[in-house]
């Protein structure tokens, strides 16, 4: 398994240029909402904490449609499917990898994003705390669909299609959780809470779904 992950780590990070294109798609995002929505200081304040988190979930869409890509171009796909160990563990510390290689640095550059949109230190730092509790749960969900892709040409806005959809409840209550540590009357945990409920939920449901979809796959 720590092999595994090694390999996926580097592939994620070679495979168009894995954690700098994302890191530089979110970047952009960010980057422009300032030119859309004026010079007002306390507008970008306010919608700060949503920007980031969407541009943070678009950038980790990028690189999901790639996640068995590899196995299933040179042929190990069959040999996974085969071997003693359960797949779906395999495809856990696939996800984890990826998750590494891809939206932890989005998670990193976040602080200084937040600084474009005028966002003070309680807000960035709820921010970038949200997106660490959360982040997991869109490479979760993005498995299944990337699992559900993978034998098709160019299943890469076929997988967008398919989690985006499934990602709304993340966003919702991540970006609820970085709001409500900026305004005292609403309380952080609630919403921080269930953004790890759903992290550990898709962490169970996405390996077994995506192993799923593999297997039919295959057959």
């Amino acid at each position: 398994m720590t092999a595994l992950f090694l390999r996926d780590l580097k592939l994620s990070i070679r495979a168009g240029g894995g954690a700098l294109i994302g890191v530089l798609f979110f970047l952009t995002i960010v980057a422009v909402i300032p030119f859309g929505v004026g010079p007002d200081l306390k507008l970008l304040s306010r919608i700060g904490p949503a920007i980031v988190w969407i541009g943070a979930l678009l950038a980790a869409l990028l690189g999901l449609d790639r996640l068995f890509q590899a196995e299933r171009d040179d042929g190990s796909l069959d040999l996974m499917l085969m071997q003693e160990t359960p797949l779906v563990l395999t495809v856990l510390v696939k996800c984890v990898a990826h998750w590494t290689a891809t939206s932890l640095p989005l998670v990193i550059a976040s602080p200084l994003l937040g600084l474009f949109m005028n966002m003070d230190e309680t807000a960035i730092a709820a921010t970038m705390l949200t997106l660490l509790v959360g982040s997991p749960a869109i490479t979760f969900i993005g498995a299944v669909g990337a699992a559900v892709a993978v034998a098709l040409p160019r299943g890469g806005l076929l997988v967008s299609i398919l989690v985006l959809p499934l990602t709304i409840p993340v966003l919702i209550f991540g970006v609820s959780a970085a709001y409500a540590a900026v305004e005292d009357p609403a309380p952080f945990l609630p919403p921080f809470l269930i953004l790890i409920a759903l992290t550990l939920f898709f962490a169970v449901i996405g390996p077994a779904a995506a192993a799923l979809a593999l297997r039919n796959t295959a057959d």
